[in-house]
Protein backbone atom coordinates (compact mmCIF):
# COMPACT_ATOMS: atom_id res chain seq x y z
CA UNK A 1 0.00 0.00 0.00
CA UNK A 2 2.93 2.34 1.04
CA UNK A 3 4.29 1.84 -2.44
CA UNK A 4 1.19 2.74 -4.68
CA UNK A 5 0.79 5.98 -2.24
CA UNK A 6 4.48 6.91 -3.07
CA UNK A 7 3.83 6.34 -6.85
CA UNK A 8 0.30 8.47 -6.32
CA UNK A 9 2.08 11.21 -4.61
CA UNK A 10 5.24 11.27 -7.17
CA UNK A 11 2.90 11.05 -10.35
CA UNK A 12 0.63 14.18 -9.56
CA UNK A 13 4.17 15.76 -8.36
CA UNK A 14 5.41 15.31 -11.64
CA UNK A 15 2.08 16.88 -13.18
CA UNK A 16 2.01 19.39 -10.97
CA UNK A 17 5.57 20.53 -12.60
CA UNK A 18 4.22 20.30 -15.87
CA UNK A 19 1.18 22.10 -14.95
CA UNK A 20 4.01 24.98 -13.71
CA UNK A 21 5.89 24.76 -16.71
CA UNK A 22 2.74 24.92 -18.83
CA UNK A 23 1.82 28.05 -16.80
CA UNK A 24 4.29 29.83 -16.85
CA UNK A 25 4.89 29.66 -20.54
CA UNK A 26 1.40 30.92 -21.10
CA UNK A 27 2.04 33.84 -19.04
CA UNK A 28 1.04 33.41 -15.50
CA UNK A 29 4.52 33.01 -13.57
CA UNK A 30 2.79 33.30 -10.37
CA UNK A 31 0.48 30.55 -10.90
CA UNK A 32 3.06 28.05 -12.34
CA UNK A 33 5.81 29.08 -9.98
CA UNK A 34 4.12 28.21 -6.85
CA UNK A 35 3.25 24.80 -8.75
CA UNK A 36 6.61 23.72 -9.70
CA UNK A 37 7.55 24.19 -6.16
CA UNK A 38 4.70 22.08 -4.56
CA UNK A 39 5.32 19.56 -7.47
CA UNK A 40 8.99 19.40 -6.83
CA UNK A 41 8.30 19.05 -3.27
CA UNK A 42 6.28 16.03 -3.57
CA UNK A 43 8.95 14.64 -5.70
CA UNK A 44 11.40 15.17 -3.36
CA UNK A 45 9.19 13.76 -0.37
CA UNK A 46 8.83 10.78 -2.23
CA UNK A 47 12.47 10.10 -3.34
CA UNK A 48 13.90 10.61 0.29
CA UNK A 49 10.93 8.93 2.31
CA UNK A 50 12.25 6.11 4.01
CA UNK A 51 9.80 3.15 5.44
CA UNK A 52 9.91 3.09 9.35
CA UNK A 53 12.06 0.80 11.55
CA UNK A 54 14.13 -0.65 8.70
CA UNK A 55 18.05 0.10 8.45
CA UNK A 56 19.42 1.27 4.63
CA UNK A 57 20.36 -1.79 3.85
CA UNK A 58 16.43 -3.23 4.04
CA UNK A 59 15.21 -0.45 2.59
CA UNK A 60 17.59 -1.01 -0.58
CA UNK A 61 16.44 -4.74 -0.81
CA UNK A 62 12.94 -6.15 -2.61
CA UNK A 63 12.44 -7.68 0.72
CA UNK A 64 9.49 -7.76 2.74
CA UNK A 65 9.15 -5.63 6.11
CA UNK A 66 9.33 -7.75 9.08
CA UNK A 67 6.41 -7.95 11.93
CA UNK A 68 5.57 -4.40 13.26
CA UNK A 69 7.24 -2.32 10.48
CA UNK A 70 10.79 -3.68 11.47
CA UNK A 71 14.05 -5.56 10.02
CA UNK A 72 12.78 -8.55 8.24
CA UNK A 73 14.75 -10.67 10.46
CA UNK A 74 16.37 -10.49 13.93
CA UNK A 75 19.81 -8.62 14.01
CA UNK A 76 22.62 -10.77 14.35
CA UNK A 77 25.85 -9.67 15.98
CA UNK A 78 27.08 -6.86 16.53
CA UNK A 79 23.79 -6.09 17.13
CA UNK A 80 22.56 -6.62 21.06
CA UNK A 81 19.33 -6.46 22.51
CA UNK A 82 18.47 -3.64 24.49
CA UNK A 83 15.64 -3.55 27.40
CA UNK A 84 14.27 -0.31 24.95
CA UNK A 85 11.11 -1.48 24.25
CA UNK A 86 7.87 0.31 22.63
CA UNK A 87 4.27 -0.45 20.57
CA UNK A 88 4.01 0.65 16.86
CA UNK A 89 1.34 2.73 16.90
CA UNK A 90 0.34 1.62 13.11
CA UNK A 91 0.77 -2.27 13.75
CA UNK A 92 -0.13 -2.37 17.25
CA UNK A 93 3.07 -5.00 17.55
CA UNK A 94 5.68 -4.99 20.44
CA UNK A 95 9.33 -3.78 18.85
CA UNK A 96 12.74 -4.17 20.83
CA UNK A 97 15.57 -1.77 20.20
CA UNK A 98 18.44 -3.93 18.67
CA UNK A 99 21.92 -1.48 18.83
CA UNK A 100 25.51 -1.75 17.60
CA UNK A 101 28.13 -0.78 20.53
CA UNK A 102 30.71 0.19 18.02
CA UNK A 103 28.22 2.35 15.28
CA UNK A 104 25.60 3.56 17.69
CA UNK A 105 23.27 2.34 14.50
CA UNK A 106 19.86 0.96 16.08
CA UNK A 107 17.66 -1.61 14.51
CA UNK A 108 14.11 -3.07 15.51
CA UNK A 109 12.63 -6.10 15.58
CA UNK A 110 9.29 -7.59 16.96
CA UNK A 111 9.67 -8.91 20.45
CA UNK A 112 8.16 -12.17 21.28
CA UNK A 113 7.07 -11.71 23.92
CA UNK A 114 3.04 -10.32 23.85
CA UNK A 115 2.45 -6.65 24.59
CA UNK A 116 1.83 -6.43 28.65
CA UNK A 117 4.27 -8.64 29.96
Amino acid sequence: MAEVMRIVVGVIGALMVIGGLVAVAAGQPAAGVWSIVLGGVAIAAVSLERSRYRSEASERSAGDHGPGGGEPSKPAAPFRPTDELFIDPTSGKRLRVYINPATGDRRYFADEAPPGT
